[in-house]
């Protein structure tokens, strides 16, 4: 039943009609959401799902119950082009909330990608929310490097109206990589910060990212940033609906 639930979301994304659709209804005590973008994210929106490629084929499901517990899959691809590969996202955690002011949530994903099994890989997360702040960790264990995550996000302070938040990582190679000098790297480290502010409908953001790799190291890079050095980075975003 679950694998037909899930062909039956990728079969709808195949519809640009069905694009970004999530279709919800009652099941007894559960909540089921069957759609073509992920329904759901982790640990207080530092763990997500795999996001879809471009023009692929991608759907899945989440099931919630009234105690908080929850499971799904989402498939961001089908592979059923030559550049793509069949992925499957498996998860299941628990969520729940005391009051206004507390909350947590526990739980795990595993990353499957059947026709080239030795990639799999998976993922323990944790969130916490408290008066409107989120904190979140995340270990991730791949087939050639092992990742921790700490992530907060100072919503519930803004002094002066601009919200904080940060996020570190470090990374743990399977394998050391040789640099131009000689030398090898095993580990590292990378770091972001992000100050937002809202401005007459747009949403203002100032990114700074960095990591503990400098020079000729920097060809052993490989984390989530997207240059190894330090960037200063300017965001304006506008919703229009």
């Amino acid at each position: 039943m679950l694998k037909s639930c899930i062909f039956l979301a990728c079969a709808l994304s195949a519809s640009p009609l069905a694009e970004a659709q999530v279709f919800q209804r009652e099941l007894g005590d559960f909540d089921l959401k069957l759609g073509t973008t992920p329904s759901r994210s982790m640990a207080q929106g530092l763990v997500k799902p795999t996001s879809p490629g471009s023009g692929s084929f991608h759907g899945g499901l989440d099931l919630t119950h009234d105690s908080g517990l929850y499971f799904g899959q989402w498939s961001p691809s089908m592979g059923l082009s030559s550049t793509s590969n069949l992925e499957i996202d498996s998860y299941m955690g628990l969520k729940r909330s005391f009051d206004q002011t507390l909350g947590y949530e526990l739980g795990m994903i595993h990353y499957s990608y059947p026709k080239l099994s030795p990639l799999d890989s998976q993922e323990l997360y944790g969130g916490l929310t408290l008066l409107g702040n989120r904190f979140g960790a995340a270990f991730s264990n791949d087939p050639d490097r092992r990742n921790s995550t700490l992530f907060a996000d100072l919503g519930g302070t803004q002094p002066f109206g601009i919200g904080l938040s940060i996020k570190y990582t470090t990374h743990q190679l399977g394998s050391p990589v040789t640099v131009t000098d000689g030398g090898s790297i095993s580990s590292f480290s990378d770091w972001s910060v992000r100050f937002s502010r809202p401005f007459r409908g747009i949403d203002l953001n100032l990114i700074y990212s960095d990591s503990n790799l400098s020079g000729e190291d920097c060809s052993a890079y490989s984390g989530h940033n997207s240059q190894c050095d330090g960037l200063l980075t300017l965001k304006a975003e506008r919703s229009f609906y």
